[in-house]
């Protein structure tokens, strides 16, 4: 309870302050406050973020996204998601029910925030499962809508599984580099569980880089750096199961959003790289998947605004495909290929984020192939950034020790780092 508290201290001091609100919505049988943070609100088109999950929470993580948004001038808004942190019990103090927490619900949630803020259009920024959100509030709010930044993007939830799966194995199982060559031999090698091992590959490509990879699965293979596969393993367990942190990552109350909507837990297909089969192992008492809510594909022809489309070299979650996808349905839309980065610049690479979204703000569509290499090369800001440095660092320190077998394999690391699309 005391570390709780901790953690609502400051969003509520920031709400106190003048940097937000509330708002309050229906919700099931009750009603819940949706809290809401504008620092400093000025003229021009305000950007709303909407991160990723779901489950992830807006107030306390994006703090240092907020300062540096206030410090390039720009207006930026953001909404503690239902049935998460500051937004997650009703007026009485209850949890939310699971029901009363749906993408429709948090969409209407959002226009009700822009309502209340007096903001009569918003460039919209969602990264990972915010893009999908972000595409419903499109569909249900298209008059809100001034501009969209779609980052490492969703787009349907039957359709990505096949794109994901396809594109983990084609690089990394079934292709011919070097990488992929020592994970086949260490599933051959019967010494470490496909899931897990699986898991530790995506982690570290994705925030580490190949050659990274290539040197722990060749020291695994060794009987060595037993240490960081295990900590690599053991990363995002929390995300996935349980009532995750308070205020940071709450996975419980979206459930129905989760598996519902989603279709995360849906049968893996039993070979290496599925990305439901970290999730299948928590599926068995959360609500079945009931199949799309909005044909996104069919929807996306009719967005009548700027839109960018970012997208990391490295993302396995949200991979190029789907991006390149997105950028032929939406007429006029523009990628931004981030060369070296895996999921999600708005946790990654938040300068880069926030420039694209500063650009198509003002107008400048058009100017960001362009610009893309010059963002890029920006200097990497956001936590989940620090991942990979870690990683390769913990790595390096363990293979330099004398024989390099510090700690013991893991046979139960399991997780998916901000969640298959989160």
């Amino acid at each position: 309870m005391g570390d709780e508290r901790g953690r609502r201290r400051p969003v509520e001091q920031q709400v106190r302050a003048g940097a937000g609100g509330c708002v309050r919505r229906p919700a099931g049988n009750g009603e819940v406050d949706i809290a809401y943070l504008r620092p400093r609100p000025r003229e021009g088109t305000p950007i709303v973020f909407l991160p990723g999950g779901p489950g992830l929470a807006s107030a306390l993580p994006y703090r240092a996204l907020r300062r540096r948004a206030v410090k390039r001038g720009l207006d930026v808004i953001m909404m503690e998601h239902r049935g998460v942190g500051a937004s997650r019990r009703d007026i009485t103090g209850a949890d939310l029910a699971i029901e009363a927490v749906t993408g429709e619900a948090a969409a209407d949630d959002l226009a009700a925030v822009l309502d209340a803020t007096g903001v009569e259009r918003a460039v919209v920024y969602g990264s990972s499962y915010g893009t999908y959100l972000a595409q419903l509030f499109a569909v249900r709010h298209p008059g809100l809508v001034a501009g969209m930044v779609l980052d490492s993007p969703m787009l349907s939830a039957v359709d990505d599984v096949a794109t994901v799966r396809a594109f983990r194995r084609d690089l990394l199982w079934k292709g011919p580099g070097r990488a992929a060559a020592l994970f086949r031999e260490l599933l051959d090698a019967e010494q470490v569980p496909v899931p897990e091992a699986s898991h530790v590959v995506q982690v570290v490509y994705e925030f580490a880089g190949p050659e990274v990879l290539e040197r722990l699965l060749a020291a695994r293979l060794a009987g060595r750096a037993l240490r960081t596969w295990r900590r690599v393993a053991e990363l995002g367990a929390g995300e996935i199961e349980g009532p995750g942190t308070r205020f940071v990552m709450e996975p419980d109350l979206v459930a129905g959003i989760t598996h519902g909507e989603l279709g995360y837990g849906e049968a893996p297909d039993g070979l290496p790289l599925d990305p439901q089969e970290l999730f299948s192992h928590h599926a068995a008492d959360r609500p079945p998947f009931t199949g799309e809510r909005v044909d996104l594909p069919a929807a996306l022809p009719h967005f009548a605004w700027p839109t960018a489309v970012v997208s990391g070299e490295r993302d396995l979650r949200t991979p190029r495909p789907i991006a390149e996808r997105i950028v032929e349905l939406v007429p006029g839309a523009v990628l931004v290929p981030l060369p070296d980065l895996g999921h999600s610049a708005m946790d990654t690479h938040q300068l880069a984020a926030l420039n694209v979204a500063h650009v198509l703000a003002a107008g400048g569509l058009e100017r960001l192939p362009d610009l893309t290499p010059r963002i890029a090369a920006l200097p990497r800001r956001g936590a989940s950034g620090k991942v990979g440095p870690v990683i390769r660092a913990a790595l390096a320190l363990e293979l330099a020790l004398p024989g390099g077998r510090q700690g013991s394999p893991s046979s139960r690391g399991r997780g998916d780092h901000h969640r298959r699309g989160g």
